[in-house]
């Protein structure tokens, strides 16, 4: 079965993106953790990049191995981060 990618645009990308990253800032927020905490954890030398890839700054965002290690600290399973 082939599927048509071709009615995403970058907008419908970037509200997927958003979408985790906020998802990551609330929780991180509710375990009350600090960006820099979150870094750390993760083995993220900078919390420069951190925030940009929670905020969206400079076209960051998270990747999958992130997205994975961060559910892995807040004891989640990664697919709570797209709902």
């Amino acid at each position: 079965m082939e599927v048509d990618f071709s009615n995403i645009d970058e907008e419908e990308i970037t509200r997927f993106y958003r979408r985790i990253s906020r998802n990551i800032k609330r929780v991180r927020l509710q375990k009350n953790m600090s960006q820099l905490d979150v870094a750390l954890e993760l083995g993220i030398k900078s919390v420069a990049f951190y925030s940009n890839c929670e905020n969206l700054k400079y076209n960051k965002h998270f990747n999958l191995e992130h997205i994975y290690k961060i559910a892995k600290l807040f004891d989640m399973q990664p697919h709570e981060f797209l709902k």
